[in-house]
């Protein structure tokens, strides 16, 4: 359950309802399904804010020079560290239409020990778990790893990626967006929540409380 209400579409003020067809269309042409996801009526209670998330996702779409089967595999990381499940079922539905294997989908949270995934592939969902963990862990070793396998373009396309998955999945978090059943019946790849200090809560700001 949701913890706000969307913008119903009869609510909706004439852009929106504009907005809403438009992303349908989108939709049924990515995924075979026209339905909003549950993000868009939500973000809609700020039309800029709405408008704005979705010229950058048109953008992030736009001409890829990455792979789509790596594309995939570091969202979908992200989105299962930080325990999005709009983003985990919508997510796996996109790796296994891009390429990513059902063994990999299975062996994604132990990626670095599993057969099912090469050098690159390994490289690369380090990075989406050295940028989801919070500080971010990014060393220089990494980098220069990648920059042997991409070139400065494809780099910034993934560290955009791993970042814009971020931004999705963290909106969607915290108001309990849910699956919608876009990867129904199909592997799924685990959640795996990202380890996090343990918080109390003093005159409603969060201090950390020592393990």
């Amino acid at each position: 359950m949701s913890r706000i209400e969307g913008v119903s579409e009869q609510r909706a003020n004439p852009l929106v309802r504009f907005v809403y067809r438009a992303v349908r269309r989108e939709l049924g042409r990515m995924t075979g399904r026209r339905e909003l996801t549950p993000d868009i009526p939500v973000r809609a209670h700020r039309t800029s804010l709405l408008l704005g998330f979705l010229a950058m996702e048109k953008a992030v779409a736009t001409g890829p020079r990455v792979a789509g089967r790596l594309r995939a595999l570091v969202q979908l990381k992200a989105a299962v560290m930080l325990g999005c499940e709009m983003c985990q079922d919508i997510g796996s539905q996109q790796a296994l239409d891009g390429g990513v294997t059902p063994e990999q989908m299975r062996d994604l949270r132990v990626y670095r020990e599993s057969v099912h995934f090469d050098e690159t592939e390994r490289l690369v969902l380090d990075l989406a778990v050295g940028m989801t963990l919070t500080p971010v862990r990014v060393g220089e070793e990494l980098v220069s790893a990648l920059r042997e396998r991409f070139d400065d373009a494809e780099l910034v396309e993934l560290v955009n990626l791993v970042a814009v998955e971020n931004l999705r999945s963290r909106f969607n978090a915290t108001f309990a967006l849910g699956a919608v059943g876009f990867n129904e019946g199909r592997a799924c790849a685990v959640m795996e929540p990202a380890p996090a200090p343990a918080l109390a809560v003093v005159h409603d700001a969060p201090v950390e409380v020592p393990a």
